[in-house]
């Protein structure tokens, strides 16, 4: 009888000449570290066996001359509230109690409710700050702030959907994702792209750092939030040397074989690469999680001692190191949600006493280090919040306007882009979309938004879709 194709070139006898059956079932599980390391081995010229050019995380040129190697994304989910922290209308606060035609997400809209905080101005340029946030007010001359930025949607997960990929809904490649397949990464032995997710989990999950329907090699890797950030990094004691390089001669083989027979199937060498990646991991991984490895005078300066910080203080340390390190994309989400729709005050008060330390401390630390030159911070959320109250003492979503800050490379501190109404309810002057956020991220890397685009089911896509201009009067 006739076997199949496979079958005909890769005979169980065949394999029984490498590997005795019982000796292929207890090394079978180290099958994917030596898959790595037989393409470690292809890049060292000893096994031909190489990935489709655009398709792996190789440094690639930029468009134009760079401002920023890597990206540091301060992401405030669940929205916070503009109005309460760095953009205060003196006119809300007149009209404290008033009530007018706004229509908010959840129905029942309040009266028009002061910020329960109180501010005061910072810096050679004067900006606001709430007196929650005064380590960060330290630092708003290196601030450029975005104050009339706007979304399509007033629902979490479609503004989150859209603040990461350009569009409302999932499937579409992320910011991240977009840069690692313009230009690579810095460290073959870390990941281009690494987020670290909300503690309780992002809202839409995995889509906001997925690839979409670029290779599956730029999707975003995330990092745990508590414990252990990276699962599974030490090799297992029972695998030895010996054992290793059975598997990888045997590996090597079948998979020059498959690659002959399949040289178009780019998943599976994507898949070839998330293994050999994770094997490279093991040499370096481990030493940049490594927290202790810092002082504990750098840990104060996170508010890693401090309870209330500890959590964010982590992740903005981490990102610190992974950017130090040659990744090109970190995300940090904040843990928890800024999202007040009752009881602002306390919510507030809380998520600032969390990432107040953390992301001043981030600021410091980048400048002392000379890597915020070349490091892009954004601070933000997907949307912002309702100049009326909600619950009582709440805020509703808010599409209409909103606040995100950036800082470092390629940015001109000090300054401020655009305006809200005089409540803040609606972007009115110098209106920014998130696609020129998209853009302007783009550019700071050196990448033309309108030409970094991939070809998919007969279309051009890119970031910033059909739209987007370059936010040109924040940058330096």
């Amino acid at each position: 009888m006739k076997t199949n194709n496979f079958h005909d070139k890769i005979a169980c006898g065949r394999v029984a000449k490498l590997l005795s059956r019982r000796e292929w079932l207890c090394r079978a599980g180290c099958g994917a570290g030596m898959l790595a390391l037989a393409n470690m081995l292809a890049e060292e010229k000893l096994l031909g066996n190489e990935s489709r050019p655009g398709d792996s995380l190789e440094p690639r040129p930029s468009h134009f001359a760079a401002k920023a190697k890597s990206v540091i994304w301060l992401f405030m989910e669940g929205a916070p509230s503009a109005v309460d922290i760095f953009d205060p209308k003196p006119e809300l606060t007149k009209r404290d109690g008033q009530t007018t035609d706004i229509q908010a997400f959840f129905g029942n809209p309040g009266p028009l409710m002061k910020s329960p905080f109180t501010f005061k101005q910072y810096g050679e340029c004067g900006q606001w700050v709430c007196d929650q946030y005064t380590n960060v007010a330290k630092h708003v001359d290196k601030l450029a702030f975005i104050k009339s930025c706007y979304s399509e949607s007033n629902d979490h997960v479609p503004a989150i959907y859209q603040i990461n990929s350009g569009f409302p809904r999932p499937g579409f490649p992320t910011a991240g994702a977009w840069v690692t397949y313009g230009l690579g990464s810095e460290n073959q032995n870390l990941p281009g792209y690494v987020v670290m997710g909300n503690v309780k989990g992002a809202k839409g999950g995995p889509h906001n750092w997925g690839s979409g329907f670029l290779p599956s090699t730029f999707q975003g890797t995330l990092f745990r939030s508590r414990g252990t950030p990276i699962l599974n990094l030490n090799r297992q004691p029972k695998v030895t040397e010996r054992d290793q390089r059975a598997q990888l001669d045997l590996m090597a083989r079948l998979n020059d074989e498959h690659s002959a027979r399949h040289s178009g199937d780019v998943e599976f060498a994507n898949r070839m690469q998330s293994f050999e990646l994770a094997f490279r991991m093991q040499r370096e991984a481990k030493d940049v999680v490594d927290l202790s490895r810092e002082s504990n005078a750098t840990h104060e300066l996170y508010g890693i001692n401090n309870p209330a910080s500890r959590s964010y203080g982590s992740k903005c340390l981490m990102a610190r190191r992974l950017v130090e390190s040659g990744v090109r994309f970190v995300q940090v989400y904040s843990d928890g949600e800024w999202d007040a729709h009752s009881n602002l005050k306390k919510n507030h008060t809380e998520h600032c006493a969390a990432t107040d330390v953390p992301v001043a401390g981030l600021l410091t630390d980048l400048d002392a280090r000379g890597l915020l030159d070349s490091t892009l911070v954004i601070w933000g959320g997907e949307f912002g919040r309702m100049p009326i109250s909600q619950s009582g003492n709440g805020r509703d979503h808010n599409p209409n306007g909103f606040l995100q800050w950036m800082a470092g490379a390629g940015i001109k501190g000090g300054t401020s882009h655009g305006e809200t109404d005089e409540i803040g309810y609606a972007a009115i002057e110098d209106r920014v979309s998130v696609n020129d956020l998209h853009a302007t991220i783009l550019h700071l890397f050196g990448l033309n938004h309108e030409r970094l685009t991939y070809l998919h089911n007969g279309r051009s896509y890119r970031l910033t879709d059909v739209a987007g201009e370059v936010i040109r009067d924040i940058l330096a």
